[in-house]
């Protein structure tokens, strides 16, 4: 039987593998949708990778990862309803790939995940109202 510590290597090596491989996902789709189709795989790997090896910092993360998500999807079915009242900064995507390559990044080195954490749920709040209105007034930098 492997011992933990080759349990936990082993999960945070799927952990970072696969959060690079949703970075180079959400980079290639073509539609906001399917951006956020596969920003959604983020969380997916979190979730699985905590029932496995729980670590407080991946639960952290999918908690911030699912939030940021629902935020995102929140606009973009307003969007898709007609709503055209507030759209999404067109660097958004890009700059949640970059904070999921930080996620995979900070989880590869043992590096706090505080960073590309509040990045991430930043952007995601971004595409709120209130979020997007702090965006207008500058007091929210992307």
């Amino acid at each position: 039987m492997p011992m933990l510590h080759d349990r936990e290597e082993f999960f945070r090596k799927e952990l970072v593998e696969e959060l690079r491989r949703v970075e180079t996902l959400i980079r290639q789709a073509p539609t906001l949708e399917k951006k956020a189709y596969y920003f959604s795989a983020a969380y997916g790997i979190t979730n699985r990778t905590y029932r496995y090896s729980f670590s407080k910092d991946v639960l952290l993360a999918d908690l911030l990862l699912q939030g940021a998500y629902n935020m995102i999807m929140e606009r973009i079915n307003a969007i898709r309803s007609g709503n055209q009242t507030i759209l999404p900064d067109p660097t958004a995507f890009e700059l949640v790939a970059d904070g999921v390559r930080d996620l995979a990044n900070c989880f590869e080195s043992g590096e706090s995940i505080l960073e590309p954490m509040e990045n991430i749920a930043t952007i995601g709040f971004a595409f709120t109202g209130a979020g997007n209105y702090l965006l207008e007034k500058k007091l929210i930098e992307l």
